[in-house]
């Protein structure tokens, strides 16, 4: 059978959330069909094919994206069309896609339905509902902004709805997500595929590199970000050569340590660090005055990197979070808008970290106990004291949330619904 793939983003490197997802699907899919991958891209490792993938994959067209917002924005107000859709139009891509001859599409994230060829049965993965992201956003910010985010809501709400009713299914990353879009209108099969994670790799037994000690120190005063060669973990696609990284992460780095990971130009990211620096942690450091938070992940905002400091560190980009989980004696999600499953929870869990989420980051999640959900600042705070004033409890906490990863978030088991959905099972 011969699958068309669409993807928004290249699915390679998996080194953020939705590429995690595509990178793992995309795999799944191409040992059960004939898979023709046509995607965006949009930095330089988007099109370079990791070589396990060129050999299953029948073909690959990556179409580079380099249109920017205002120019997307203004062509939605000319056309009345979601900004969503008029960033990710493109004659190349239709082409491209036009040319593969499919028996079945599975289209990854909604920009992308625009694509979808008439006649072919096809799967569409929303992952998330996006118009509930941009309803949430619709509250924040100036009166402009709160404007589009409310014409965003509407016109891809039902532009959502409209694929939903005309594809063989739409799948959610968590029957949370997949019963929002229900309950907002939409029609036909509607059902929850979920995350997975790669537990041989995001394994605390492995050999994992140390994190580079002098991460904390400075003049004093002075901000600064971690250099780029400090370890960092780029996803789930398999273990990665990290040997001559070395250091102690005793010494030179802040004791205890709090670590955030995830893409750090990603809005809801951008605003949890900020609020967790300026209303949680000096909460935490009253208890423990040495504390120390990381803010691990690639394209940090001005506003992330203003808040580097002689007890907060930003790294930036690099190569292998799994040092810095390692490393933490407490993870934490503080996310006040979240949507579906996050990674960044099952990868600390999978490590065997104690975590602490908020509400809305803990929510897609089935943890069974095994992660702290916190409310508000003083809420986070007192969690995250508790575990650092009881190590043994945290160290407990972390080994069952390692085990509820194993026991429930395996890929190949969260992906099996596929088969029969695109028809694949025979």
């Amino acid at each position: 059978m011969d699958l068309l793939f669409l993807a928004h983003r290249a699915p390679f490197p998996p080194d953020r959330g939705d590429k995690i997802r595509s990178y793992h699907v995309l795999r799944y899919l191409s040992q059960r069909a004939r898979v023709h991958l046509v995607a965006f891209g949009e930095q330089e490792a988007d099109f370079d094919v990791p070589a396990e993938l060129a050999e299953q994959l029948a073909s690959v067209a990556i179409v580079r994206r380099s249109k920017s917002q205002p120019l997307a924005a203004i062509q939605a107000l000319t056309t009345g069309r979601p900004v969503s859709l008029t960033a990710f139009a493109s004659a190349e891509l239709r082409a491209a896609a036009a040319r593969v001859r499919a028996d079945v599409v599975y289209c990854f994230s909604g920009q992308m339905a625009q694509y979808l060829p008439d006649g072919v049965p096809a799967v569409m993965d929303f992952v998330d509902v996006d118009s509930a992201k941009f309803a949430g956003f619709a509250g924040q910010g100036a009166w402009p902004l709160r404007w589009m985010m409310r014409r965003e809501a509407r016109l891809l709400g039902a532009f959502e709805r409209d694929v939903a009713a005309g594809v063989r299914a739409s799948v959610f990353v968590s029957e949370a997500e997949a019963a929002l879009f229900r309950d907002g209108g939409a029609t036909g099969r509607i059902e929850a595929v979920e995350n997975g994670i790669d537990a041989a790799v995001f394994d605390p037994a492995c050999h994992i590199p140390s994190v580079t000690p002098d991460v904390f120190r400075g003049p004093p005063g002075h901000g600064r970000m971690a250099s780029s060669n400090v370890p960092f973990a780029s996803s789930q696609s398999g273990p990665r050569n990290t040997s001559g990284v070395t250091g102690d992460v005793s010494g030179g780095r802040a004791s205890p340590l709090i670590v955030f990971t995830g893409q750090m130009d990603y809005r809801p990211n951008v605003e949890a660090v900020t609020w967790f620096v300026r209303e949680v942690l000096p909460l935490v450091q009253a208890a423990h005055p040495t504390a120390g938070f990381a803010i691990v992940g690639r394209a940090p905002t001005a506003a992330v990197q203003a808040l580097a400091g002689d007890d907060v560190v930003v790294t930036g980009a690099v190569h292998d979070v799994r040092p810095w989980l390692a490393a933490a004696d407490v993870c934490v999600a503080p996310l006040r808008l979240a949507r579906g499953i996050q990674n960044k929870v099952l990868e600390a869990m999978a490590m065997a970290r104690p975590v602490v989420a908020s509400v809305a980051a803990a929510e897609g999640i089935d943890h069974g106990g095994t992660l702290r959900v916190a409310g508000k600042a003083d809420d986070h705070a007192a969690q995250i004291t508790a575990l650092l004033d009881d190590p043994e409890a945290a160290a407990t906490l972390g080994a069952q949330a390692r085990k509820r990863v194993l026991a429930r978030y395996d890929w190949e088991a969260r992906l099996a619904p596929l088969d029969a959905l695109l028809g694949l099972a025979a």
